[in-house]
Formats: structure tokens, sequence, C-alpha cells
């Protein structure tokens, strides 16, 4: 026997270890539960037999008994809290096995080879990861398929694990990489087959869902003590779980690495590297490309196709990602796709309700924008938006329109002479600065659908954007890959911390530089794939605005933006469109 297999042997022992120790938990609860009804059968029993006579014992008896049946009541009520509670299932995109054929058949290939169960199903997240997520609880499973559907009619096709794989690396990433990458993620079917460590999983999941499901908001008082009281009950046992779990999923993780070995070894090193690099790309390009995107209402709907823009932009300007440039040569994992731009669109739409808390259809404020229109539906439509409030707080101010002229047209140089006016240093940048805020929060506040207070994930059943079809894994469960989450507000996960008052102010002194600039010195809105909205002059991105506008917002000093203007050759008392 191999050193590879001894390790796989010892560490899948051990992850079964781990599971015996959590199903004894479970086994000590029980018979904690049981005891009194134990203890009352042998006081009753003894009585019947002439033993343990008297006033006195049958007190006894009547009270342990009494016990035992409020125990056993109570242990009912438990059992059956955490029996129904619905483990949160992670918001992903099906992938039928009719859309990406050559995909199923990679990872079949591959689970053949690890000699491990086939995951039951694949979908996507948008995310760079990958993981198995095991859904046989009676609320996640699909309904049983017919022989005639194409089904073996007894469900056994949702016992195995659904295998969920982060869009990003099917663009990224080419097709040996992917099966390198997956490899060691397939390879874990092969612990969660083994009968002990799925119960152990399943009870600790049980668990988890109980002490969510007790902690949901909007239960009256009558159905919410007992779920409370069961969810107490599930956090005393799952904090005995914990360490044993965590050390449980360790084993089956280094089981699975072990035996993941003996497939693709050596390029899963360089494909590791790939995996950091989509990250970084993923990061950047939500954070500085698809998030403004998602503020004005427009959803990217090409974002893992974006990933490769971004990615290949980096390998221009990074000497040490060279190398990278060289593999889009190669075939990329999304020809494995049947459709990849549906399957994109798809991704997307979910990364903006997952990150921003957009609506799950397309509508006239969350509309999708391809990448030729960004600029101008996007980056041009920001500065305007942009430009246009700070004109109107401004108005809220009392500041006058212009200095000279036409009192009613909107000129940079309003701005510039209100920040640099009497007050002291920050003195109108903060008063002004305060009131954008308010205005923003209360623009966003009173937008339904993007994350506002008291978004309740409006729109649900999406399908076809990003909900689960006929065909997705969870078909017959929910439409939206939302409902299985949980009722947490969307987004579920925000990118960014609420902006302060001077970032905001700063953003839009910035938009309206950049109006200014657009009419009256001839530049143009762009887009860089990894800083996302740029201005244009003369073909050429101009990154050095942020520090001018800084000095006028922070210190109240224009010349540094004087200055600037003067280079590019922005007239400030020109008039600007602000729509």
């Amino acid at each position: 026997m191999s050193g590879i297999d001894v390790g796989e042997e010892l560490g899948a022992r051990a992850a079964q270890a781990r599971a015996l120790s959590l199903l004894r938990i479970r086994s000590r609860a029980l018979a904690v539960a049981i005891l009194p009804a134990a203890v009352a059968v042998v006081l009753f029993a003894a009585g019947a037999q002439g033993h343990l006579a008297g006033p006195a014992w049958d007190a006894v008896r009547w009270t342990v008994l009494g016990v035992a049946v409020v125990v056993l009541l109570v242990t009912v009520l438990v059992a059956v809290s955490v029996a129904r509670a619905r483990p949160a299932m992670s918001p992903t995109v099906p992938v039928p096995e009719e859309g990406a054929p050559d995909l199923y058949r990679l990872v079949r290939d591959l689970a053949d080879r690890l000699d491990v169960p086939a995951p039951s199903a694949i979908a996507l997240t948008p995310d760079c990861d990958s993981w198995l997520e095991d859904r046989t609880h009676r609320a996640l499973r699909r309904p049983r398929r017919t022989p005639a559907e194409g089904g073996n009619g007894d469900g056994a096709g949702d016992t195995a694990p659904v295998l969920v794989i982060g869009s990003p690396f099917l663009w990224w990433m080419r097709v040996a990489e992917l099966r390198a990458v997956l490899a060691p993620v397939v390879a874990g079917t092969g612990p969660s087959a083994h009968p002990d460590i799925a119960a152990a999983r399943r009870f600790v999941r049980g668990l988890d869902a109980a002490i969510a499901d007790a902690a949901a908001p909007g239960r009256g008082a009558v159905r919410g003590a007992p779920l409370a009281f069961a969810g107490w009950v599930a956090r005393l046992l799952l904090r005995a779980c914990r360490d044993h779990a965590a050390e449980m999923e360790r084993c089956v993780a280094a089981a699975a690495s072990m035996r993941a070995q003996t497939v693709d070894y050596g390029l899963r090193i360089a494909a590791q590297e790939q995996v950091g690099l989509a990250y970084a790309g993923w990061d950047r390009l939500l954070t500085r490309v698809a998030l403004p995107a998602w503020r004005m209402g427009r959803w990217p709907s090409r974002l893992d196709a974006g990933v490769v823009s971004a990615l290949t932009e980096l390998s221009r300007r990074d000497r040490l990602a060279d190398g990278f440039a060289l593999r889009l040569g190669e075939r990329p994992a999304c020809d494995l796709l049947e459709e990849p731009g549906v399957a994109d669109e798809a991704a997307s739409l979910l990364a903006a309700r997952l990150f921003h808390g957009g609506p799950a259809e397309s509508g006239p404020d969350w509309a999708p924008v391809d990448w030729q229109q960004y600029p101008d539906e996007v980056v041009d439509r920001k500065w305007r938006t942009e430009a246009a409030r700070l004109h109107r707080v401004l108005d809220t101010l009392g500041v006058p329109r212009a200095a000279a002229g036409d009192p009613d047209v909107p000129t940079l140089a309003r701005v510039m002479e209100h920040l640099s006016g009497p007050g002291g240093p920050g003195g109108p940048g903060e008063e002004l600065a305060a009131c954008i805020g308010a205005a923003v929060a209360r623009e966003e506040a009173g937008r339904p659908g993007h994350g506002g207070p008291g978004h309740d994930g409006q729109g649900h059943g999406g399908q076809g954007h990003g909900g689960s079809g006929p065909a997705g894994p969870d078909s017959g469960a929910a439409e939206d890959p939302l409902d299985l989450w949980g009722p947490g507000p969307l987004p579920l996960f925000p990118l960014q911390p609420p902006r302060t008052g001077t970032e905001l102010l700063a953003d839009h002194v910035a938009a309206m530089v950049c109006c200014a600039a657009v009419d009256t010195a001839g530049a143009a809105p762009g887009l860089d794939w990894l800083d996302g909205p740029a201005l244009l002059v003369g073909g050429e991105r101009r990154a050095d605005l942020a520090a001018p506008v800084l000095s006028l917002v922070e210190d109240g000093d224009p010349d540094p933006l004087l200055s600037w203007l003067a280079e590019v050759g922005v007239r400030s008392d020109k008039p600007v469109r602000l729509v």
C-alpha cells in the first residue's frame, strides 16, 4: 500500500471516528431524555411485585411518571423541530445535464478515476469557490422522475451531493485546469456516502437549521416559545458537537485531498495559482465595475466574461502575470456548456441579488447592460445623475447657480466657489457632505428591490434569470434560488460598507468635473476593467483626478483642481448637461 493510500485510509478512519463521536452525543441526549421514563418503569414494576410499597413510594412513582411524560413530550417537540427545520441551501444556478453534457461527462469521468460516486447534479455559484452540497432534506429534493422521464423512479440519484462550481472558474480556467481543481472536491463524494458521516452531518445540519428557525422573526408568542426552547436545546447540543464536527470535516477534506493526488496532481499546483488570480479579478470586477452599475439600476449581464477581460488587462499591466495570458489559446472550460451566454447571464443576475440586493427580474429600473453599452448606460449616466444631485443639494442650501451670467445654468464653477468659500477649511464641505449623504440615503431607502430597509426579496420567481428551471436540482421545491436560503434581507453578502458623507461628496464633485470635461473638452466616458468608470481624454485614461478633488473637498483648496482643469482644457464656467 502506497503512502497516499495509507494517508487516505488514516484520514477516512479519523473522520469516521469523529462521526461516531457526534452520533454518541445524539445517543446520550436521547438517553437523558428517556431516563425518567426508564426510572418510572422500574418503580411501577417494583410496585407490581410488592416491592417499594406504601403511600410515599406511590407518590414518588406518580411524580416520576409525570416528569417522564413531560420530558418525553419536550423531547418529541425538540426532535420534530429539528427534523422539520429546513437547512439553508446556497443560492445557485442549476446546470441541467442537457445544457452541459460535456461538463457532466468530465465530472463523471473524474469520479470514475477517483473511484467515488458521481455528484447527483451540477450548479453554478457567482463566487470563486467550489464545494459539495447535500440536498437530501425533503424540502430540498426535486420530485422523483419516472422511468419514462429518464429516472429510475427511486430517487437514488438524489442521495449524492450536488457539485457547486464557481462560475468565474469556467470562464477563466482551461478544461484541464478545471478538472485538476475539481478533483479534491469530487473526491469528497466518497466520505459523503459513508453512513456514519452522512448521519453525523444530517444531525449537525438539523441542529443548525433548528437554531436558525427559532431565531426567525415574525412568530407569535404561542408558536415562538416552543421554537425558542427547541432552539436553546439545539444550541446546547451544537456547542457540544462543534469540535467533533470541525475535526470530522478536516479529516474528510484531508482524505479527499489524498485520494485526489492520483489525478492531475502536478497540474493542480499550477491551477491553484489560477484560483487565486480568478478570485482577485472577480473581487475587483464586482467592487469596481459591477457595483457602480448596480447602483445605477443596471446589472452587467456578462460578469464572467468580464473576468477574462479584467485578468487579461492585469496580465498586460503586471509583468508577473505575463505567462497567464498565454493560456488563453487553450480551450476554456466554459466551452463545456451548451449555452455559456445564458449561464453567464443567470449567474450575473444572481450575483447582483446576492451582493447588492437587486430584484429577481429585469424592469425599467433594473435592466441588463452589455459591456459595449457600459460607458454610455452606466458611466455617463452615473456622472450626470450625481452631478444633478449635487446641484439639487446646493439649491436646497441656497447657493447661487452662477456668480455671473444666467443663474439657472449649472456650472462647475458654482461647486468650486462654494467649497472654497469662507467658513474655514472643510466648513462648507462638511455641510454639503452631510446633505449629500442624507439625499443618497433617502433615494436608496425609497428604491424598492435594491437592498433598502425592509427589502423582502421582491420579484421571487425569476425563472430564466437565476431561478431554478424544470431540470434544476431543486426544482419542485422553489422557483427562486433564494427561497431556500432563508428569510434574511437582501443583499446577503454586501460588497462594501456604507460610504461616508465625505466619500460621497468627493464622488459627486468628481462626477461634476467629468461631466464638464465631456461637455467642454471633448473627453469621453470609458470602462477600465480593473478600476471601473474612467474618464478618457484623447483616448487615454486620466487617473489623476482623485487627488485634486480631495484637496478641494477636504481642505477647500481649489488650486490643484484648477491646474488639472487647465491642463485638460476644461472650462469651469461653461454650462453642463445634467440629464
